[in-house]
């Protein structure tokens, strides 16, 4: 149904183009419709059939590629750096050898920790003979129940000291284990922050030896204008949207203009619009087995599987946009032309949606719109449905919304 303004509209319009027939028609006799001026041939058109149907959704966002996991491998102890066993840039597995510290000061360390323990042991072996000893002695009333609670008491400081010097040998173990770095993942490594013979502070920037990134699954990021995101929301909340495989397939465009083989999906939508842009940020998800694409480049993301349910599409070269709203041609069965008022909706690559104003099966005029006048008769050349089927790059659609 028109809204107000839209029926001011049509009929400001309606008056101008009844106005503009009988003009065209004056003179013209007994003769209808309207022929060409000077006896010339009907002016030859191409017509479309208006079809109502489900049209593709390709939409495309600028992306950035990133590592599914970026990782920075620091030392966890201080000491010289002795060895890089990995050769830079190149795949490394969780687990690898990548660094080597000094280990001789955690060795001693270790050492001395184990002796401690031995001490304490011993401790706790005299305490434990001292409390049976004594309670025995008390049982019999030869010693005070102030001696046999300070032997008690010994033994359970003995005990207390065992538990601490087993930590101290657990501690100085982990820094001998730790004078070896090992691969946090699976990934690429980059260069290295620290030459072998440097020395290497734990907590501290130079900490830092590495850092390393997992291709396999690759990332894509991207973002979503808010008003675009919340349309699409809207659309699939209302059962307008299909999908082929239930949800959109996603491809990516490579800087050099080829197409990545692999087909990803969005695995990440954020929940809220960034007050900064407006936007929403998505993440897409790739298989990256060969590394062929790399973190940081910047990509053309597609998606593809979505389409808009039992809508009508007409090509943008059949509308007229006029100071009244826009109008198409459209050619009656006896091939004269009148003009109507239509309401659209989005502009969908090429073509535009229509929201009211033509019905299918109706046929309208896709080009020589401008060769032609109401109640004149023309010669159609072609006859094709209005709109294709291709959704084109679409300015509004949301990746992932749900």
């Amino acid at each position: 149904m028109f809204s107000r303004v839209y029926r001011q509209r049509a009929s400001a319009m309606w008056a101008l183009l009844t106005l503009i027939s009988v003009l065209s028609l004056a003179g013209c006799g007994k003769d209808s419709p309207a022929q060409a001026p000077g006896g010339m041939p009907p002016p030859e058109v191409v017509a479309a059939t208006v079809t109502r149907a489900d049209l593709p959704l390709h939409i495309e966002y600028m992306a950035q590629t990133a590592g599914s996991r970026e990782v920075q491998v620091r030392a966890r102890v201080g000491g010289i750096l002795l060895k890089r066993a990995y050769e830079e840039g190149k795949r490394v597995k969780e687990g690898d050898l990548m660094f080597v510290i000094d280990p001789a000061p955690f060795q001693a360390a270790l050492t001395q920790a184990k002796g401690a323990l031995a001490q304490a042991e011993a401790r706790l072996a005299k305490a434990r003979r001292d409390q049976e000893r004594m309670a025995k002695l008390f049982k019999e009333g030869v010693v005070s129940q102030k001696d046999r609670d300070d032997a008690q008491t010994d033994l359970q400081t003995s005990s207390a000291e065992v538990d601490a010097a087993k930590g101290k040998v657990r501690e100085a173990a982990l820094n001998l284990e730790y004078t070896k770095v090992t691969a946090p993942i699976t990934g690429i490594t980059s260069k290295e922050t620290r030459s072998e013979g440097s020395l290497v502070v734990a907590n501290s920037e130079t900490s830092l030896l590495t850092t390393m990134t997992r291709l396999d699954p690759l990332y894509v990021n991207f973002s979503i204008p808010g008003s675009e995101f919340s349309r699409m929301r809207k659309l699939r909340a209302e059962n307008r949207i299909a999908f082929d495989n239930g949800d959109f397939l996603v491809t990516i465009a490579l800087p050099d203009g080829g197409q990545y083989s692999r087909t990803g999906r969005i695995n990440f939508t954020d929940t809220s619009v960034d007050t900064n842009t407006g936007v929403v940020k998505v993440r897409a998800e790739f298989p990256n087995p060969e590394a062929e694409v790399l973190p940081g480049q910047f990509v053309r993301v597609r998606l593809n599987g979505a389409r808009l349910k039992d809508v009508i599409a007409i090509p943008q070269a059949a509308v007229l946009q006029t100071q009244q709203g826009a109008l198409v041609w459209v050619v009656g069965a006896d091939k004269v032309v009148q003009p109507r008022p239509v309401v659209l909706g989005e502009l969908m690559g090429n073509s535009y949606l229509v929201e009211s104003g033509l019905e299918p099966g109706e046929r309208i005029i896709t080009e020589g719109v401008i060769k032609v006048r109401p109640g004149v008769q023309v010669a159609v050349r072609g006859d094709a449905p209005a709109a294709q089927g291709q959704g084109g790059p679409a300015p509004a659609a949301a990746q992932g919304a749900k």
